[in-house]
């Protein structure tokens, strides 16, 4: 669907405006249910319905109102949800996976579960909620509470569980189509879902089909520059260049002049660059001009998706059968299929011994002006391959089965339930990645080569002619490589992934004996589970015969033992100022064959002095066990921005900071090289290591909660909840950065010194670092602090229609972490740091109006303000709005430029009406005003950041026939 002439969009406005008139504005999300047995959080079944820990819960109808079609697009708009999580806004990095991330302590510590039950994983123990079918979703309970003592490892920020819908008697199929309103990022979305129910079983059949097209981002003003209004170009031009050394007098010098490299790098003054007129001959220095900015800068953002396409096709299966009246067998499978494409600039390839390639372009080139002269040499060049974007595409398909008993049975007066069953869950992904450069091709191609006697130019010399080699001329202009040449110095890379995770578990829960307040229940498991997985990269990407990042292969596996007990003692109830109290006490034993053994316990208490109010707490230990990445990865290459602190122009080059560095073998008069030339930092020019680390210990944390819930009786369908948390990680695995290393090496007064050790970085004999080994280790500490409100109101029926409301909002007030115990707290609260924004409110408001067979949903979603540092900008900047308090002080008076982010609310809105043939038909939009995300300098992309939606208003159509 593409409309561009936007009557969707504009007819779901007029619509959806006018219905509001009817109807108070709102948000959407369930608040903390109160009318469950059975919650998350818990093994024991309750009769008590209300919980003892906060729990959220997103009902289907809330799920169908939504206007969503994964389950990633439902859960990154609920409060709780706080900085990034995995999206289709990620393109650059991005993989086509949704995550979430409560807390915003991370999506891999966020434990997810489909009915009660680990689901399929990445790598790095993340889920991708989009393998999760919508049609086949009951229910979201969403836990805002550390479970290692339930679940076991990653449930520390929280659990998702995702329960599926198994009573459901009838069909129903459903088609969604939407679009954004410029007329693209268009949406297409179809299910078909069918169940029966006999007496002694159930089954249910679901079908889903989504596709989703993409938004480009010259498509968007915000985001067709690299940095909203400014004019930012790559140094990298789409013309060939030139890139000549220069000494301090301004004449062209050439590593070949010198004995070695640390006298070139010595008499190195200066660089200039030459870049090739628009049809110009290489061959001829006369048809080079200086390079500019503004003229030969190439504008990469525009060449890049803003919103990335993907594909889904998924089959969803689960029945269970009655053997006897008290032993039912259950099984469950999935199968899902994701395609997903991410779209970047072509390569900008750098070459030459200044720009740390190899060569260059040979001296003996026939496109080397300089062939045959007294100056022949190899040549520094730059050229962006415009003619082949890069194209990243994922091919992921997920595999899920759920086999096992479940059962009744009574001892004594006494009533038991237990369950016991297989889990296998498995991904397989093959990714292709077509846009990088052979570089053993691209050494042919620019080598020596020469015009044969038939006017043909080959690689190679006169009856030495190199077979199969295509000589190419990457001083050309733009457009001018064929596809001969294309094909063979590029390469299609296939790297395949795999995660394979097989689990036994058993449970059985019951009643123990008799308290003042009720009966004392208990609940007990054990589980044996084998994680298993592996990153085959191309053998090109793995040997480093690529333009791109190296990487080794990764592959490992772990297996462990659980064991947990848990106990719920209700010690009173019906007596004045204790109408109930009840404590409730779990432990779990882990046992790994990587790090060891864990326990984890648990105690918590739920107070009712009045039977309107229920006062509630929890303290709990949780952990996280390192994932398959973090201990198995293969070093793959990084070019990171960093300062050397041995650069002779850094501000803070001490006379102490020059000792350390002398002392180190680096010349004090040594400037740092980076990409953009001499002078302290900037990306290096080397790559970089990355890896894992076998010898990964769990993270380790403690979680606080205390709130209440009051129900007044005097107002029906009234409930609100208050609840604060405290969440405290130790040993957090994290990579020590490369400004942290160099820091503790040369910097800080007393600084590790072994930091300066070459295990974690080298350089060469010109002083320049030439690698860094960035690998996880257990160091870092963080800590979140804040509160949950959550407001619920069901108005009584009125004659102008039925009307409930549902507030929930998540406060943060801390939110610290460190690098290491020996360094200072810093708190994010209210800070914008890339890909992390730092709301301290984040909120949801809902309204619901019913009127017959009418509905209106309407939703805002608040975002607080941020601020983010501005250090280094320019007046261009602040003409551009990047840098609004420029001249602020900070600490100590020292000048502290922030820019200030604002705050934004989002309105979702969604008009239906239920037809007389057993069918409803629904128009809605989501970001119905089309409200731009706010400005964000710091932003990896696209001067907003991935959190916000992406800009324009997106408009859509649902109908859904029942049978």
């Amino acid at each position: 669907m593409n409309l561009k002439s936007n009557k969707l969009r504009d007819g779901i406005i007029v619509a959806l405006v006018a219905g509001a008139a009817m109807a108070t504005s709102a948000q959407a999300q369930d608040a903390t249910n109160l009318d469950r047995i059975e919650v998350t959080g818990s093994r024991i079944r309750s009769v008590d319905t209300e919980t003892q820990q906060p729990v959220l819960v997103i009902t289907r109808a809330t799920i169908e109102h939504s206007g969503v079609t994964s389950v990633g697009q439902l859960l990154q708009n609920i409060s709780a949800n706080n900085g990034f999580s995995m999206n289709a806004q990620v393109n650059n990095g991005g993989d086509g996976s949704s995550g979430v991330n409560l807390r915003g302590l991370g999506a891999s510590r966020t434990l997810v579960l489909v009915n009660g039950r680990r689901w399929v994983t990445a790598l790095d123990s993340t889920v991708d909620l989009n393998t999760i079918p919508v049609a086949a979703v009951e229910r979201v309970e969403v836990l805002k509470d550390g479970a290692s003592s339930i679940y076991g490892s990653d449930a520390i920020g929280g659990v998702v569980n995702l329960i599926t819908r198994k009573d459901y008697d009838g069909a129903e199929a459903r088609v969604y189509v939407g679009q954004m309103g410029e007329g693209d990022g268009q949406r297409t979305s179809y299910d078909f879902t069918i169940g029966a129910n006999t007496d002694r079983s159930n089954i249910l059949f679901s079908a889903s089909y989504s596709k989703d097209k993409p938004v480009m981002a010259r498509d968007r003003a915000i985001s067709r520059n690299p940095t909203f209004g400014l004019t930012q170009r790559s140094s990298v031009s789409s013309s060939g260049v030139i890139w000549q050394t220069l000494d301090a007098a301004g004449n062209p010098i050439w590593r070949d002049q010198f004995a070695s490299d640390d006298d070139f790098f010595a008499a190195l003054d200066d660089v200039s660059q030459s870049v090739i007129n628009n049809g110009g001959d290489s061959r001829n220095l006369a048809d080079y001009h200086p390079y500019t900015t503004a003229g030969d800068g190439y504008n990469y953002a525009s060449d890049n998706y803003l919103l990335t396409p993907s594909e889904r096709r998924s089959v969803f299966v689960q029945g269970a059968f009655d053997i006897t009246d008290s032993v039912t067998a259950r099984a469950e499978t999935l199968y899902n299929q994701r395609e997903s494409e991410q779209l970047l600039a072509g390569f900008p390839v750098t070459e030459g011994f200044y720009l740390a390639g190899t060569r260059g372009l040979d001296k003996d080139s026939y496109f080397n002006p300089y062939k045959g002269t007294a100056n022949a040499r190899d040549l520094d060049y730059g050229r962006r391959f415009v003619e082949q974007p890069r194209v990243y595409n994922q091919d992921v398909k997920t595999f899920h089965f759920y086999g096992g008993f479940e059962g009744v049975f009574n001892f004594g007066d006494r009533s038991f339930n237990w369950d016991a069953g297989y889990r296998y869950s498995r991904t397989d992904q093959n990714d292709r990645m077509r846009g990088d450069l052979n570089t053993l091709n691209l050494n042919q191609a620019t080598g020596p080569s020469f015009m044969d006697t038939d006017g043909v130019i080959k690689c190679g010399a006169p009856g030495a002619v190199i077979a199969g080699c295509v000589p190419l001329n990457p001083l050309s202009s733009p457009g001018s490589i064929n596809q001969e040449q294309l094909d063979y110095v590029m390469f299609t890379a296939h790297d395949q992934y795999q995660n394979l995770s097989k689990s036994f578990t058993a449970n059985l829960a019951g009643d123990l004996f008799q308290l003042p307040g009720g009966m004392a229940g208990f609940a007990l498991g054990f589980e044996n589970r084998k994680e298993s997985g592996y990153d085959d990269p191309d053998a090109l990407v793995a040997a480093g015969y690529t333009s791109g990042n190296a990487r080794k292969a990764t592959s490992g596996s772990y297996s462990l033992d659980d064991a947990f007990l848990e106990v719920a003692l209700p010690l009173l109830s019906d007596l004045p100022g204790a109408q109930l109290l009840e404590l409730s006490a779990a432990t779990r034993f882990s046992d790994y064959s990587n790090f060891g053994q864990t326990t984890n316990s648990k105690f918590g208490f739920k107070w009712k002095p009045i039977n309107d109010l229920m006062v509630r707490g929890n303290w709990s230990e949780g952990f996280r066990a390192p994932s398959i990445t973090n201990l198995y990865r293969g070093a793959s290459d990084s070019y990171i921005n960093f300062g050397d602190p041995c650069s002779s122009d850094w501000s803070g080059y001490s006379a102490e900071v020059q000792a350390r560095c002398v002392a180190g073998g680096v010349s004090p008069t040594y400037l740092q090289q980076t990409n953009a030339g001499l002078g302290y930092g900037g990306q290096t020019i080397f790559p970089f290591t990355l890896g894992g680390n076998a010898n990964l210990g769990p993270e380790t944390a403690t979680n606080y909660t205390l709130g209440f819930v009051y129900s007044p009786s005097f107002v029906q369908g009234f409930d609100i909840s208050l609840d604060w948390y405290k969440i405290s990680i130790e040993n957090a695995i994290s990579t020590p950065t490369s400004d942290f290393i160099l820091d503790q090496c040369y910097v800080a007064a007393n600084g590790d010194r072994s930091y300066c050790s070459a295990d974690y970085f080298v350089r060469d004999a010109a002083g320049r670092i030439t690698n860094m080994f960035l690998l996880p280790r257990n160091l870092a500490e963080r800590e979140v602090e804040g509160y949950d409100l959550s407001i619920r109101y069901r108005l009584p029926d009125t004659r102008w229609g039925s009307f409930s409301f549902n507030w929930d909002s998540a406060y943060v007030s801390t939110d610290k972490s460190r690098a290491n115990k020996d360094e200072a707290w810093e708190n994010a609260v209210g800070q914008y740091y890339q890909d992390t924004p730092g709301w301290r409110l984040s909120s949801n408001l809902t309204t619901d109006w019913t009127y017959g067979d009418f509905g209106l949903t309407w939703t805002m979603r608040y975002r607080s303000s941020l601020s983010e540092s501005c250090v280094g900008v320019t007046a261009a900047h602040l003409a551009a709005g990047l840098c609004s308090d420029p001249d602020k002080l900070g600490e100590g008076g020292v000048r502290d430029p922030r820019n200030h982010i604002e705050s934004v609310v989002y309105h979702d809105a969604e008009a239906r009406y239920n037809l007389p043939w057993n069918a409803t038909v629904a128009i809605g939009a989501q970001n119905l005003f089309q409200k731009d995300p706010p400005l964000a300098g710091r932003a990896f992309a696209n001067t907003y950041d991935y959190s916000y939606d992406t800009p324009g208003g997106f408009y859509y159509m649902r109908y859904t026939q029942r049978f």
